[in-house]
């Protein structure tokens, strides 16, 4: 039952459009072309990263690749070259930045003299008597907090944050698989934002950063967008496509809603929807019988396209309604202005 979607599933056609054509229409907010590039190239750039890395990391760079292609389809300029070429420049690079990135990594030294002389000719970076009261206060809230995790996300976020070790690393170090990993650092680091959260208000309201909190952030985003990733690459799932609720709405706007059954995680593509008036702004809803959820506001690009990422879990459940709305107000609990884009069709 996990594996059912939202709407009726389909056998995707054949997709016929040339890799260009595809980074044309992933620049303008149509990210079902995402999934045809995907299932193109995506067992090419695991091969190309598996010759100079292990498998855990070239499913990594399999990731990373493609988020990349889905954050940056814009800068794509087939005037400049092709698809492939530029993709294969994009894994040159994520390669050996990886390679690179283990390098810098430190190493044992067998001349220990020269390492010394070279530690003295550094100048000196030592913190001053504030900032190491802070570091310490700072790593007594980040450990506390990391202790307070049940005891697997509490190993796993342990090792990948406090000892910097890769996804891949920490799998090998606890002998279990890559995606079990993943689901314990990602719980871990939601619970650990949720904590962190007041904390680093009170820190901020004091002039502090607190780096943790930051790093925390940070992955909780990129597990995010991995989740997302999954979905408008699923060849198993047909969106919900809201279209125009009122004739004063252009007719070639449209948005697609994304979700699986048993996921929290949705994602909302919006085309074609010109500016919103001065002062009010585009808000999206989910319904589930009388309860609304938002997923977010949001201003559509000059080309007319915006993105929504949202997680609640609410969003576990198939919608009986999806609406993008025009507001005037933020907060706001229902949707109460103007209906522009609608699923199912008015």
């Amino acid at each position: 039952m996990s594996n059912r979607v939202y709407a009726q599933s389909v056998p995707a056609p054949v997709d016929q459009n040339t890799d260009d054509d595809l980074m044309q229409d992933l620049a303008h907010g149509r990210e079902e072309a995402l999934g045809p590039l995907y299932s193109r190239y995506a067992s090419l750039v695991f091969h190309l990263a598996n010759q100079s890395l292990d498998r855990p990391a070239a499913e990594e760079i399999v990731q990373e690749v493609f988020l990349t292609i889905w954050r940056g389809a814009a800068s794509f300029d087939p005037e400049q070259g092709g698809f492939r070429p530029w993709l294969m420049r994009l894994v040159h690079w994520k390669i050996l930045n990886e390679l690179r990135r283990r390098r810098r990594r430190p190493a044992e030294e067998k001349d220990q003299a020269s390492d010394e002389d070279r530690f003295q000719q550094l100048p000196d970076a030592e913190p001053g008597p504030e900032e190491l009261a802070w570091q310490n206060e700072h790593g007594k809230i980040v450990h506390s907090a990391i202790e307070g995790l049940p005891p697997k996300q509490r190993q796993a976020v342990a090792m990948a944050f406090l000892e910097d070790m890769t996804h891949e690393q920490v799998a090998r170090a606890l002998d279990v698989p890559l995606g079990t990993v993943k689901t314990r650092i990602r719980s871990g680091l939601q619970i650990l934002r949720l904590q962190l959260a007041p904390i680093a208000a009170s820190l901020l309201g004091l002039g502090l950063a607190l780096v943790g909190f930051r790093y925390v952030q940070n992955q909780v985003a990129f597990e995010r967008d991995e989740r997302a990733l999954s979905l408008v690459t699923t060849s198993e799932l047909v969106p919900l496509r809201l279209t125009p609720a009122t004739a004063d709405v252009p007719a070639g706007a449209h948005a697609n809603y994304r979700g699986r059954a048993g996921n929290n995680l949705a994602v909302l593509s919006v085309e074609l929807l010109p500016s919103p008036p001065a002062g009010r702004h585009y808000e999206a809803w989910v319904r589930h019988g009388t309860q609304w959820t938002s997923l977010g506001d949001f201003s559509p690009a000059p080309d007319g396209t915006a993105r929504l990422i949202a997680e609640n879990t609410a969003l576990s459940t198939a919608p009986d309604q999806v609406e993008i709305t025009l507001e005037s107000t933020s907060n706001a609990q229902t949707p109460a202005g103007q209906v522009v884009l609608t699923w199912p069709a008015p």
